[in-house]
């Protein structure tokens, strides 16, 4: 099936800024998230975590904290109903984490061993913090660095290469005029999102009802279905309103320990996370170590490619975090070569996190780039102009469209990049040096199959149904323009409700697919209602719905490549002698499919380039080898930018509608991020003369390397 952005019909509403639908409701408080959902006789629950990075647990000694007053209950791995584990699902078999209270094993500081279940959170907590828990404790390994024992090849999953390599790579680095071999740095990175994770589960005449922050509440019911041995139809979740999640709100400990307490307990029960124990249970961006090796002609064509990125795991769940699949359809050589490796240490399982693999991938690459343009003695975006692919550099598939030479020549004029110049450390204004920098961005563009429902109400209006989730991107805004555009009506004609696992399977919010799967499941489910509509010969007195499912669509697609790309420009000035970095202004440029809102799009786009700010300055989780547990595991310690860090960020596109999708849409959610720390690190290096080739950029880096001009000297 091909279709074409003739499908949807253009009445005005998609590609016009509008407001979100739920604005006045959460800016009023009238929305309310899963921590705020009153249930009748509802008891709450407060997580315990072990506090040894590796051993196995003696004893929970619950007696003393079941005599406070008002506790309920003590879950541990003795007296725990038991779940299954023996799955897999869409993402392949759970990650333990999930199976909790099922042993008495610890794998990692911050692994869940009970959940004390008070009347009010004010008692679970106290009780939770004099509950006394003894374990038998094993030595543990948590320090993670280039190529140390244990580091392996992952096996490649269903769609992604661990391993991608063609051409003799010694022989084309050999024969190169020019060669860049460094090695890039990125640290722990937690994602944190403003609304805490919460869950709320009770069983309602024979169904387990869950009300949950996550980005699928389809994913999370068939999840907790499969744990607990329900049949599918059992179990339904809903997550109207959700406030962030960024990849850490799949499916996690805390739904599930909710589920069990609500069992044993015959009453609702609610389980909310504390910012605390979210650093070591909802995921985080591994750390990793990148090794690129460019090699170029004089004139700084790339005869050999090679990128190597190193990451960690746990022990007991595999998650890699792919940086080196950022370069396979941006730049072709001769010999070109990527690879990701993992190590497992006694350490929490990572996770997806904003642009995962990309993010850093990017740092790296796109700072390795920049240093070739230097030797070359050329500008940075000629460099890229030059190295331009005609088709996918790995895959040798087509692109659906690219055009990422649009984005840095309307970015280099609107930055004003001609103005220039190249020569490092020559700009000043008293004690600042200034500097400008460049980078590229890109994110898959992917589609999966999801269903949809659309009713045409007797009064004239229509409702959509689909399990969508609105993270705060303002999905919920952009299918209703959607819908209003392809049954050719006014957006306030269309209600929308989202994010209840009834509604059937869809898409999550995440990969940047979530708006572009559930928006062609409603154009199609327009198509199927116009239809009932004309047999009918109008709208009867009880309404008609029409459903869709995408899904053989979806895999009649064409292989190709299929990306969102983007050019990031920023100017930085760096104090000589406090060697603090500030970001003076940011542009970013994207080629992104069609725009469905301007003024949610350019949001989404601002926050990426902020949070990849604070990634080139600020974020670092630091872990103490000793204990094996975080070093201010709180929104104190855990250093990001505030306010007063960010600049003028402004963000904009070019005209790039996908000519594959029904609407057009490709996705933005995670391009805004990309290339972003890159752009920075690379203008303080203009900047300063110095290559900071390890995130963060902090001042004592800055004081420690110098900010006298020194070519390709490492910071």
């Amino acid at each position: 099936m091909t279709t074409t952005t003739e499908n949807l019909a253009v009445t005005g509403a998609v590609g016009a800024a509008h407001t979100r639908l739920e604005g006045r409701d959460k800016v009023t408080g009238t929305a309310r998230y899963a921590g705020e959902v009153p249930f009748a006789e509802l008891a709450h629950g407060w997580l315990v975590l072990s506090t040894i990075a590796r051993g196995r647990i003696r004893s929970v000694e619950s007696a003393p904290v079941l005599a406070l007053p008002g506790v309920l209950a003590v879950l541990h791995h003795d007296n725990a109903p038991r779940v299954n584990g023996d799955y897999s699902g869409p993402l392949g078999p759970p990650d333990p984490i999930l199976q909790v209270f099922q042993h008495d094993r610890v794998p990692h500081v911050g692994w869940p061993v009970a959940l004390v279940v008070a009347e009010t959170p004010e008692q679970a907590r106290e009780a939770a913090e004099r509950l006394v828990v003894r374990y038998d404790e094993e030595p543990h390994d948590v320090a993670f660095s280039a190529g140390r024992p244990g580091m392996y090849t992952p096996e490649n999953s269903p769609t992604v290469a661990a391993e991608t390599a063609k051409g003799d790579l010694d022989a084309e680095l050999t024969a190169s005029a020019v060669v860049v071999d460094a090695e890039y740095t990125t640290p722990e990175e937690h994602h944190s999102p403003l609304e805490p994770h919460a869950a709320m589960a009770r069983w309602d005449s024979g169904r387990l009802e869950v009300v949950d922050s996550n980005q699928g509440s389809r994913f999370v019911a068939e999840e907790l279905a499969q744990l607990f041995s329900l049949d599918p139809g059992a179990v339904r979740v809903r997550s109207e309103h959700v406030g962030g999640g960024f990849g850490s709100k799949a499916t996690r400990p805390h739904a599930v320990l909710a589920a069990m307490a609500a069992t044993v307990l015959h009453r609702p029960v609610r389980v909310v996370l504390t910012r605390r124990q979210m650093f070591s249970v909802v995921g985080y961006r591994s750390p990793t170590v990148q090794r690129v090796r460019l090699g170029a002609d004089a004139d700084g064509r790339l005869r050999a490619f090679d990128h190597q990125a190193e990451c960690l795991t746990s022990t007991v769940h595999e998650f890699v975090e792919r940086s080196a699949n950022f370069g396979r359809p941006m730049y072709d050589a001769a010999a070109h070569h990527t690879v990701n490796r993992v190590v497992p240490l006694d350490v929490p399982t990572p996770s997806w996190m904003r642009a995962p693999g990309e993010a850093p991938g990017s740092f790296a690459l796109e700072s390795a780039l920049d240093e070739l343009a230097e030797k070359c003695g050329m500008d940075p975006i000629e460099l890229r102009a030059r190295n331009e692919p005609e088709v996918g550099p790995v895959s040798g598939l087509p692109f659906s469209s690219r055009r990422m030479l649009a984005c840095f020549q309307e970015g280099a004029r609107r930055f004003g990049w001609a103005d220039r110049d190249p020569r490092p450390g020559i700009r000043r204004e008293g004690r600042w040096l200034l500097g400008t920098g460049t980078a590229a961005a890109t994110f898959p563009s992917g589609v999966a199959p999801s269903t949809a429902a659309v009713t045409a109400e007797a009064d004239g209006t229509f409702t959509v149904r689909i399990t969508a989730a609105d993270i705060g991107t303002g999905a919920r805004t952009a299918l209703a323009l959607i819908a209003a555009d392809a049954l050719e009506v006014t957006p306030e004609r269309i209600h929308i409700k989202i994010a209840d696992s009834d509604f059937g399977p869809a898409m999550i919010a995440g990969g940047s697919m979530g708006t572009r799967s559930w928006a062609w499941a409603i154009t199609a489910a327009v198509r199927e209602l116009r239809e009932q509509l004309a047999l009918s010969g109008g709208i009867p007195p009880q309404g008609i719905t029409a459903r869709a499912d995408t899904g053989e669509a979806v895999m009649a697609l064409a292989k190709k490549e299929r990306h969102s790309f983007g050019a990031q420009f920023a100017e930085v000035a760096v104090d000589v002698t406090s060697g603090e970095v500030r970001v003076r202004r940011m542009l970013g440029i994207f080629a992104a499919g069609r725009i469905v809102n301007p003024l949610t799009a350019r949001s989404q786009f601002i926050g990426g380039m902020t949070w990849g700010l604070s990634m080139a300055l600020h974020e670092e989780a630091a872990r103490d080898q000793a204990s094996g547990g975080h070093v201010g595991a709180d929104l104190a310690g855990y250093h990001f930018a505030a306010h007063a860090d960010v600049p003028p960020i402004e963000a904009d596109w070019v005209d790039d509608p996908d000519p594959d999708d029904p609407v057009g849409i490709k996705g933005i959610g995670e391009v805004g991020i990309v290339g972003a720390a890159a752009a920075i690190a690379n203008a303080v290096w203009h900047a300063t003369g110095v290559r900071h080739r390890h995130l963060p950029i902090r001042p004592d880096r800055v004081l420690l390397a110098g900010t006298a001009p020194g070519g390709d000297r490492d910071a």
